[in-house]
């Protein structure tokens, strides 16, 4: 069952344009900006009901193919058509993103029609007493939640051998640059959807390269934000110290907009009470300058170190060195002077076994106890599902969980976990390996060298930011070239995860709440680059704003003569 076969999608009329513009004036949604749609809005060439209309039908075009979509919003036509009026009658928008049709994981809660699942149906039907804290920001700032998208499943915390991008509720999902591509994970639905234009941008969840992973994999720009700057209330957890909440778009700036409308404060997750200066959140868009890696100092890892960790790319090594050669020329002639053979033991030890086994030990001493808080919060509970006990009950007895052919390991090795959140020995487990990925890692190369970041290719810093709660931004580098070997992804060995024309990124990685800085290199780096322009996926809608607005006309020249 997916349940987007069974969504009524009422795709009335909206109120008659004025005249419309020409289709060459209008943006293409594969690459459409913010800023082209605040214009386009405003200058009314076409309203947010034309836009919902618009990324419905994109939606629809490919996702019998990709699966990347679960559910569509029933009410995103009527309340697109209340931001519409409100933009005439205020004759201002709320925010920048109002109007905005924008698509948000499967795992973050909503207080509306749509269900939360995880990709479970375990939580099939169930509905939250309250709505999540980055929705009821989004929804302030005047943007619509189109829908949800397909994910792995539980956040790819159910087992290490299950795919990404698949669920029970979505089916599996696939990335649009090569046949059979993984959408990487856990957040591929919102990172396939974000690169071809299903919505203005998306929304994912991560806790150990679940946003950056996906966004790199798909040609987008996406942001790790440090644990506490967004809100995690009402979303399905993963783990107590990981979990964070991200934008992913297809420009820095977009990326900059979205996190600044979902940053802030909220005393339902104790982690924002450490945003600095009172909660106050800086102005991340104006960080999107051209001038932002001038004077910045910036570590560059040792080769060695990325080649024996995968991160020059051993399917294509020749190619992905020589992208981030050419990358880090560009960020010498940005004005940045970049600190080579950056020495951080302890981000080699993240990706090693036993630090990868050190990692989850913080996720199985956790996840009990925050899965548990956030069942407590359900209103509905059609399967009565109200610990991790009975999300594995139900997944071994209901036969489109697929298992055992998916197993349920991680589960497993949490309910025989030997502590949990609040004993002694976890806080003596979450220092040591703070300790590791900081001083002996990031934080340690980072203050000991002077530097402002840290920059890699692939995803090289992400398992010791996701221990540390630091922030991590990814940009479009490259693509496999046509000799890439064609490599399947380690857990399920079912997915492409490298390949001809597969998209990698470029990071970032800073200290705990210096994504203003961050922001400001990743874009400059952009600027400089426009590597997304140059990467096309081979699976695009064709559905655009004129065709809706073709087909108002002539269902307004069919009212007038009858």
């Amino acid at each position: 069952m997916h349940l987007l076969n069974f969504i009524p999608l009422a795709l009335g009329l909206a109120h008659a344009a004025l005249g419309a513009p020409d289709a060459s004036e209008l943006p293409s949604l594969l690459d459409a900006t913010l800023d082209q749609l605040r214009s386009g809005l405003d200058n009314r060439d076409f309203t947010s009901v034309d836009l919902v209309k618009a990324y419905t039908k994109r939606i629809l075009e490919v996702n019998p193919q990709l699966r990347t979509v679960i559910e569509l919003n029933p009410d995103a036509l009527t309340i697109a058509k209340e931001l519409d009026d409100k933009l005439v009658t205020d004759g201002k928008p709320i925010s920048r993103l109002h109007g905005l049709p924008i698509l948000i994981k499967a795992a973050i809660g909503t207080d509306d029609k749509m269900n939360t699942t995880a990709g479970s149906l375990a939580l099939l039907g169930a509905e939250a007493k309250d709505e999540g804290g980055v929705v009821q920001r989004l929804r302030k700032a005047g943007a619509i939640i189109l829908g949800k998208t397909n994910m792995s499943q539980w956040s790819n915390i159910r087992s290490g051998m299950q795919p990404n991008g698949w669920t029970s509720v979505g089916g599996q999902s696939f990335g649009p640059f090569y046949p059979g591509q993984s959408p990487s994970g856990s957040s591929g639905g919102s990172g396939v959807a974000a690169s071809i234009g299903l919505a203005w941008a998306a929304v994912g969840t991560d806790s150990t390269g679940s946003v950056v992973m996906p966004s790199a994999a798909n040609n987008v720009v996406g942001i790790k934000p440090s644990v506490g700057l967004t809100s995690r209330f009402l979303v399905v957890p993963y783990s107590k110290d990981y979990d964070t909440v991200g934008p992913m778009a297809r420009t820095v700036k977009d990326a900059a907009h979205l996190l600044a409308a979902m940053a802030g404060p909220d005393p339902r997750d104790k982690a924002t009470d450490a945003i600095p200066d009172g909660g106050k959140v800086p102005d991340y868009v104006a960080a999107c300058r051209s001038d932002g890696l001038k004077g910045k100092r910036i570590g560059v890892p040792l080769i060695s170190d990325l080649e024996k960790l995968n991160y020059i790319n051993e399917s294509d090594s020749q190619a992905t060195r020589e992208e981030f050669e050419r990358a880090l020329q560009v960020l010498r002639d940005a004005g940045a002077e970049l600190v080579p053979d950056i020495s951080a033991p302890g981000v080699a030890f993240f990706h090693s076994f036993e630090g990868f086994g050190l990692m989850f030990q913080g996720v199985f001493a956790t996840l009990g106890d925050v899965m548990r808080d956030y069942l407590s919060n359900l209103k509905v509970n059609p399967n009565n599902i109200k610990t991790l006990e009975d999300v594995r009950a139900f997944t071994l007895k209901e036969k489109r969980e697929k298992f055992p052919q998916i197993p349920v390991d991680t589960f497993n090795d949490t309910l025989e976990f030997s502590f949990n959140s609040t004993s002694q020995q976890y806080k003596e487990l979450l220092a040591k390996m703070r300790f590791i990925a900081g001083e002996q890692g990031l934080t340690g190369a980072i203050k000991n060298n002077s530097l402002d970041a840290i920059v890699a290719p692939g995803f090289f810093p992400v398992f010791p930011a996701s221990v540390l709660g630091t922030p991590v931004i990814t940009v479009p580098l490259g693509r496999g070239s046509e000799k890439a070997a064609v490599r399947f992804d380690r857990s399920s060995n079912t997915l492409k995860e490298s390949a001809p024309n597969q998209p990698y990124g470029l990071t970032f990685a800073g200290l705990r709440f210096t994504e203003e800085a961050l922001i400001g290199m990743a874009c400059a780096f952009e600027e400089r680059t426009k590597v997304r322009n140059q990467i096309k996926p081979m699976i695009v809608p064709t559905t655009e704003i004129s065709d809706v607005l073709k087909n108002k006309e002539s269902e307004e020249d069919k009212e007038k003569t009858n």
